[in-house]
């Protein structure tokens, strides 16, 4: 069982004194392939190690969870970066990333498995599908991903899984090449440790490395690269989704005890019934009771909820957390297919991504989404469809209720007699969820909205008055989201007091080039800035006082960050590595996207820290761009 599992993001895991372990020192384990079946064409680690690596696949692989697959090797690999925040929290001691041991690991060229003794750990690709765009697209899989093995930091005893991304072909590539190219390597590198450094729940990115002689065909010929990531888990709603389509129930059963055991703290861990309708000021909502046995059956009939409910609903509330911290930050993921939905409610696999510049609801960083299925605005109900996928595959289970345990049910299926009472209980407790699933995700996004804004005390009004508004203003005058809240850190109550002094401070909300928006004015946008800066000043006084601004500024700061990867930088950093041969910039860039909130961040380059931060061109605002990596 895992020994920790965060209810979020590692928020900068503290090591205390330890000092960290080198890579031969760090613990590891292969519980996933341990516990779950494997692919029956390559059972063993000899058997597909000795195999032509073009037998492999791509193929269909049935009744399985994972293939045993190594990653292909690389050739001069260049270590372009590595993540000091990732190294911490896996438990490496500084300065290992510079062994020859780390190089290898990271280019896909070391494995922990002794072809001569058949000893060790085995890399593996997992087996999953998907609906995409809403359709359902078979068998997909880890087309490009290989896991290397488990690590546990000896400190916090957090167990992470170790993967690379881009290392190569696995029977899950389809028509693809297995490779990764470095301009979406970046992307995902910078991005997956700069959403951790904002407390927002993600996979991780441990390190950067260019493959010199890969040459990758996309829409042009790009050059290859190999991203070394982790997290807690990889598994995803898609894994259950490929079971469901094949019928395989007794799978399904396997896997579901599987996470509850070994992915999530145990059955116990998972959340009791609620003894109220789901509410956002409910105290059994926001924070249920816990430690519930595993065959307790809670509830009553038709709603009668048994362990698999429970995990049902735990995977749902970790996921409404997450997609709050979208919202309240402006990350809109671009494509969240169901194979992109983490069972663990991670930020999962960064394709055409983005952070909002201009507040724009219905943006979409995918140039590919026409319908705006994926759109920052539609990501909270995007979330809930996939969780209704999840609820089809968990069905059985959820449904059964007492009968969950008969041996009758477990062996034979659900009979003919009992198929009604299991279907209304599955009905019933899948459009409950729904409601929790509500309910936790605009508490959430209530919380954290109103320390964006300053504020400690709850009022009612808050979300019509302030929230509501704000974004409606935003929107309308084409104000940029997150410039915004780290505007407002340091406008202090005295500087509102009269409407003049209102009007006058609105201009620093305003783009370079002054007011946007197609019918706005100067004289208009000013006045209606004022007017929220009215109600503003009335409630950070109702929590601060009239001395406050200087707690306040500090604790805002602590919530708004002055620096996130926005679509333009990321795209002038793949420029100037790809390029123009550059490397300091990429350790310039992790630096501020792991201290988002830092006023400076000492790079040697302050010009450049400031403009990453500052009013963007026009033309490269909500930029967007394809699937292709």
């Amino acid at each position: 069982m895992t020994a920790h599992i965060t209810n979020g993001a590692t928020k900068g895991t503290s090591n205390g004194g330890f000092a960290g372990v080198s890579l031969q020192d760090l613990p590891k384990s292969n519980i996933f392939t341990t516990n779950l079946p494997p692919d029956p064409e390559y059972k063993t680690p000899p058997a597909s190690h000795n195999a032509p690596r073009e037998n492999l696949g791509p193929r269909m692989v049935k009744g399985a969870l994972y293939t045993y697959v190594r990653p292909e090797e690389t050739s001069e690999p260049e270590l372009l970066g590595i993540s000091p925040a990732a190294m911490r929290d896996i438990g490496l001691r500084p300065g290992e990333e510079n062994t020859s041991e780390f190089k290898s690991l990271v280019a896909g060229n070391k494995i922990y498995w002794d072809p001569s003794t058949e000893k060790g750990i085995y890399p593996w690709a997992q087996c999953y599908g998907g609906y995409q765009f809403g359709s359902w697209a078979s068998q997909l899989g880890d087309g490009r991903a290989i896991s290397l093995f488990e690590a546990t930091n000896p400190n916090t005893k957090t167990r992470y899984e170790i993967q690379l991304k881009g290392a190569g072909k696995t029977p899950y590539s389809r028509f693809a090449d297995g490779k990764a190219v470095l301009r979406s390597s970046i992307r995902e590198y910078i991005v997956s440790e700069a959403l951790n450094a904002l407390h927002i729940p993600t996979t991780r990115a441990l390190s950067l490395t260019l493959a010199p002689h890969s040459r990758v065909r996309r829409e042009r010929i790009e050059p290859g690269a190999i991203v070394a990531r982790f997290a807690q888990s990889w598994l995803r709603i898609g894994t259950f989704d490929i079971l469901r389509a094949r019928g395989d129930r007794k799978l399904i059963r396997t896997l579901a005890t599987y996470v509850a055991e070994n992915v999530y703290p145990g059955w116990t861990s998972l959340p009791a019934i609620l003894t109220e309708p789901a509410s956002t000021t409910s105290s059994s909502t926001i924070n249920p009771s816990r430690d519930v046995p595993p065959e307790k059956i809670e509830g009553e009939p038709p709603g009668e909820e048994n362990r698999f409910a429970r995990l049902y609903r735990e995977i749902a509330r970790r996921n409404a957390l997450t997609v709050a911290c979208w919202q309240a930050y402006a990350f809109t993921n671009g494509v969240l297919n169901t194979d992109n939905t983490s069972l663990l409610g991670l930020s999962l696999d960064f394709g055409p991504f983005a952070f909002l510049d201009n507040f724009d609801p219905s943006y979409t960083p995918n140039h590919d989404d026409h319908a705006l299925r994926y759109s920052y605005r539609n990501q909270p109900s995007i979330i809930w469809w996939n969780l209704v996928r999840l609820g089809e595959s968990f069905g059985e289970l959820i449904g059964a209720g007492a009968r969950v345990d008969d041996e009758q049910f477990i062996n034979e299926g659900v009979t003919k007699d009992f198929a009604p009472e299991l279907i209304k209980r599955a009905e019933t407790i899948i459009e409950r969820v729904g409601e929790e699933y509500k309910a936790v995700f605009l508490a959430e996004y209530t919380r954290l909205m109103r320390k964006r804004l300053g504020l400690v005390s709850e009022d009612a009004k808050d979300f019509d008055e302030l929230f509501s508004e704000a974004l409606d203003m935003m929107e309308a005058l084409e104000l940029d989201f997150n410039h915004f809240f780290r505007r407002l850190c340091d406008v202090r109550v005295s500087d509102l007091e009269t409407e003049d002094q209102r009007k006058s401070i609105a201009g620093k909300f305003f783009h370079s080039e002054g007011v946007t928006g197609l019918g706005n004015n100067e004289e208009a946008a000013r006045k209606r800035i004022a007017s929220w800066l009215e109600r503003w000043r009335r409630r950070v006084q109702q929590d601060w006082g009239d001395d406050g601004d200087e707690r306040r500024e500090v604790e805002m700061k602590k919530v708004n960050p002055k620096f996130v990867p926005r679509s333009w930088v990321l795209d002038e950093l793949i420029q100037r590595v790809e390029h123009g041969g550059e490397r300091k910039i990429i350790h310039q860039v992790m630096k501020m996207a792991l201290n988002p909130f830092n006023d400076e961040w000492e790079t040697g380059d302050r010009q450049q820290e400031e403009r990453f931060c500052g009013d963007m061109p026009r033309q490269n605002r909500q930029m967007m761009c394809s699937c292709s990596s």
